[in-house]
This record gives C-alpha cells, sequence and structure tokens, in this order.
C-alpha cells in the first residue's frame, strides 16, 4: 500500500475504503460517513433513509483489527462520525461486484428471489446479508456452515423495507449459501490494515482532528483519555454514537470539542473472574451481552431485542449507563442483579452502586472530569431467581414503553430478598423501594404480591407519551410483577422449559 504525501498530513483521517487507502483532511469532526460517502466520494449505493440508525438503508461493514485478527461488523453509517474510521476500514455496496462484472452472492440471490421492488433499502439489506455471508466462508468464525433461519433474522432486524413483505429477502438469504461462493480476502485485509496501523505517521499522541473550531481526540490510552477530560471538561464524550449522531443529524447541535474513547484499549476489555464480570466503558454491547449471557441467560432475549445488530455493534454498554436514558434496556436489568459502576478521572477511581448513578432525569452524579470506566455485574446467587421483560409496540428495534427486571431470593415460601426495577417508569431507571420494602420477609404468595402490585402506585408516576399512557405503563408494570410471581412461585405449574419461552416471549403495548 503506497502512502502518499497528503496522506501523512498531521491530522489526517486515514482508512480503507472498499480496499483503497484514503486520506481525509479539511472536514468537520462531525462530519457523518453516510454523508462522506455520498457527497465526497459518491458512493451513492449508501442511502439516507432516517438519518438515526433505525432503518438500515446506510448499512455499511466495519472492518477493524482485534487480536491481530480482522474482525467485521455491519454498522449504521448515518450515525458514524467519520474520524472513527481511523485506522479501520469501510465496505459499501459498491465493493461487491466481481472484477469480471458478476455480482456477489448476495446481490445475485436477492435477484433471484425478486428480493427487491423500489429498491431503496436494498442495498442496506444486501450488506447486512454480505456480513453474514462472510462469517461463513473461509476466515470466519462460523466458516464452512450455512447461517441459519434465527442468525439471518437476527442479522436483518436492523433492516426495514416497505415493498416486499421480507419473505423474498429471507428467501435471498439462504439462496445466496447456494450459489458459486466468492471468499473475501482476510489475509490481504489484514496486511492491508496493519500496514496501515504501523505507519510512524499513524497516531498522533493523542491523535487529534480539527477544523475550524472543532476538535476531535481519538486517545489510544485511558491515561491519556482522563487527561483530555480533566483539560476539557466540557467536551462530549463519544463512544458508538448511536445517542450522539443524533444530535447532530436531528438536533443540530454544535459539539466544538468530541472526546472517542472508542480506541481506548483499557476500556475495550472484559474481564471475568470466579466473583463476576467486569466490563469496560469501550465494549460494544454485541460483546458486552456475549459475555453477560453466559453469567445471566435470562438476558438473552433482551440482548436479542437491544435495539437492531447494527447499533449493537457499535453502542457500548458503557455508553447506554453513562446516557441514563429512563427507557434505556440495560440500566433496569443491571440493577436488578446488583451492577456496579466504575468512575474515573485523573484524581481517582470511586465504585458505585449503578442505581446510585442517576440523580434526576438526565442528570448523574458524575464530576465534570469524570467518566464511565467500568461496569461490573456480580455471579447470580444459586437460590437467586432473575427475570427482565420487555414491552414495546414493534418487537424488533423499538424503544421499550416499559422494562422490568426482578431478581428474588426464596428462604422456603418466604422472599429472603429482592430487587426490582423498572424503565420508563420514571425520569431515571429506579428501583421500586416499597415495593421492595414490603416484599422482604413476606410469604411469596398470592395474597403478598397482589398487594406488592399497588404497592407500585407509591413508587412510580409515570407519564404519558407516544409510547404509553401513564396507565397503560402503571398496569403493564403491576401485570409484569405477577408475570413474574407466576413464573417464580413454588408452587408454579410452569416446567423450566415453559418458563424460559414464556420470560421472553415479548408483548406489545
Amino acid at each position: 500500500m503506497q502512502v502518499s504525501e497528503k496522506s501523512q498530513a498531521a491530522g489526517s483521517i486515514r482508512f480503507l475504503l472498499n480496499g483503497e487507502a484514503v486520506s481525509v483532511s479539511d472536514v468537520a469532526p462531525t462530519t457523518t460517513v453516510l454523508n462522506y460517502l455520498r457527497e465526497d466520494v459518491s458512493c451513492k449505493g449508501t442511502k439516507e433513509g432516517c438519518a438515526e440508525g433505525d432503518c438500515g438503508a446506510c448499512t455499511v461493514v466495519l472492518a477493524e483489527l482485534d487480536n491481530d485478527e480482522p474482525q467485521m461488523k455491519s454498522v449504521n453509517a448515518c450515525i458514524q462520525f467519520l474520524p472513527t474510521l481511523h485506522g479501520k476500514a469501510i465496505f459499501t455496496v459498491e465493493y461487491l461486484r466481481q472484477k469480471n462484472g458478476d455480482l456477489h452472492p448476495a446481490q445475485q440471490a436477492m435477484v433471484d428471489c425478486h428480493g427487491s421492488q423500489c429498491g431503496f433499502c436494498t442495498p442496506g439489506f444486501v450488506m447486512s446479508l454480505w456480513s453474514v455471508y462472510n462469517e461463513h466462508q473461509a476466515g470466519g468464525l462460523k466458516a464452512g456452515t450455512k447461517a441459519d433461519s434465527d442468525e439471518i433474522r437476527s442479522a436483518l432486524t436492523g433492516n426495514l423495507c416497505r415493498c416486499t413483505g421480507y419473505r423474498p429477502i429471507l428467501e435471498a438469504a439462504e439462496k445466496m449459501f447456494d450459489l458459486p461462493p466468492v471468499a473475501l480476502d482476510r489475509e490481504g485485509l489484514k496486511k492491508q490494515l496493519k500496514t496501515l496501523q504501523d505507519d510512524d505517521c499513524m497516531y498522533l499522541t493523542p491523535p487529534e482532528f480539527s477544523y475550524k473550531n472543532e476538535r476531535f481526540y481519538a486517545p489510544n490510552t485511558l491515561d491519556d483519555l482522563l487527561k483530555l477530560k480533566s483539560k476539557h471538561p466540557d467536551a462530549t464524550i463519544l463512544a458508538g454514537g448511536t445517542d450522539v449522531g443524533l444530535w447532530i443529524n436531528k438536533q443540530f447541535r454544535e459539539l466544538s470539542i468530541i472526546i472517542y474513547i472508542g480506541d481506548v484499549t483499557e476500556l475495550k476489555q472484559v474481564e471475568k473472574s470466579e466473583n463476576g464480570l467486569t466490563i469496560g466503558a469501550g465494549v460494544t454491547l454485541s460483546n458486552a451481552y456475549q459475555a453477560i449471557h453466559q453469567l445471566y441467560p435470562e438476558m438473552d432475549q433482551m440482548w436479542e431485542r437491544f435495539a437492531s445488530q447494527p447499533i449493537r455493534n457499535i453502542g457500548t454498554l458503557g455508553g447506554n449507563v453513562a446516557n441514563g436514558s429512563p427507557i434505556g434496556d440495560s440500566m433496569p436489568a443491571l440493577i436488578a442483579v446488583g451492577a456496579t459502576v466504575t468512575v474515573q478521572s485523573v484524581r481517582g477511581s470511586r465504585e458505585m452502586p449503578l442505581e446510585d448513578l442517576y440523580l434526576d432525569y438526565m442528570k448523574k452524579d458524575l464530576a465534570a472530569d469524570e467518566i464511565v470506566a467500568a461496569i461490573t455485574l456480580p455471579v447470580l446467587a444459586e437460590s437467586q431467581q432473575f427475570r427482565c421483560y420487555k414491552l414495546s409496540k414493534r418487537y424488533d428495534s423499538d424503544i421499550s414503553a416499559v422494562f422490568a427486571a426482578f431478581a428474588i431470593t426464596l428462604a422456603g415460601d418466604k422472599v429472603q430478598s429482592c430487587k426490582i426495577a423498572f424503565g420508563g417508569m420514571a425520569a431515571t431507571p429506579k428501583r421500586a423501594s416499597q415495593c421492595e420494602q414490603f416484599l422482604v420477609g413476606a410469604v411469596w404468595d398470592e395474597a403478598t404480591v397482589q398487594h406488592a402490585m399497588l404497592l407500585l402506585h407509591q413508587d412510580y408516576k409515570p407519564m404519558s407519551d407516544m409510547r404509553a399512557s401513564d396507565q397503560n405503563r402503571m398496569q403493564s408494570a403491576m401485570n409484569l410483577l405477577y408475570r413474574f410471581y407466576l413464573e417464580t412461585r413454588t408452587d408454579s405449574p410452569l416446567a423450566k422449559e415453559q418458563i424460559d419461552v414464556f420470560s421472553f416471549a415479548g408483548s406489545e403495548v
């Protein structure tokens, strides 16, 4: 790979675009990958549908080195800022056509199965399918196998189509594995990425990209990150961009200083011990929940229903926790299992129960120079039972109207301890303290639970909005507590395998 004089300019953003090294400078740090692709390099197969990471028309595939191997994942170009590509590779639908003019199997299958009508969403679907296809080709994590229907449906949760009804697209996803294979040159990609990252001019200390009065810092170490946050306490911390991207696209905010944590090695670690699991704030939701499900398989369906796969591939658990939205799905479940959060600054670190982080609506117990560094989940006690439930208007890729999480420990037929947490019921993710206090020491029976359900009125005063009315939210919260009781009462007629299905079947509000 040749590196031009221009590409060695300090502050340039260097990455691979469809296999070719490019360098970009003199561009606003908040320029989205989508706008760059369409307006600057004429890769117009990538479409803008919603500009908020919801429709999938802008889906591209991102590649970066992880343990010295290229890892590829589908992401939404509309909410990714261009500097986050530094040292990585991006692939668009234009890359898929073969040198002899033939279509890639993911494209050809869409043609053969009539998976496209108006065609606007098609490139995004194709890129999601290409991501799945590569996982099952030589060098992929699932090489030598075909994707099953569950994997295909999961991969397409972030792609919306108004024309086809999805059936022909699902058929295309299966047929693409039956066409003559086209393997991705992973070794070549690995070599290109290593050459790109090993170049002496690649990293400043820390990397900084400036344009007019805007600055974008991309530190590689936690020490550099904390120093930057101390120097710029009002800076916006950027992780996956799944929320901050909307600030730019929808609210037209001007962000003068951004500190990106996606390249901080220490924050991308998952540490397991006999006492639990510690997840760095830069670990993606996909990787975080892959680790969490080993401790809490009860969260598996929450993992699957948390936004879409492209969002989970780039968003972080730490970002979700630090954002503190009252309708964020992670926090109630983490609070119920007794998770703690570590916050850190140049002055040191401190740890607190996760629920103590939230003081009021979008207000957190964080000093101006502090960041959320990690989340720790304890091991589930053998006698403890845990469930979480999500209610939303749309089953996949939708924001919760109510999210409920329950953890209870029984001693015989009495409640020894319990934690109940809800999202969507208050200005913050919040525990049901009155309800919990009543339950501890009480017999876990019908009368107890019926009274506890009424006590939720003392714990919460939900609001009405487009997702649900206040009455609907309260009734839903009460019903979910009763549902938890039915699944965990000592004489429950539900078999374990039935409980697993029933717990996460999902409901509409």
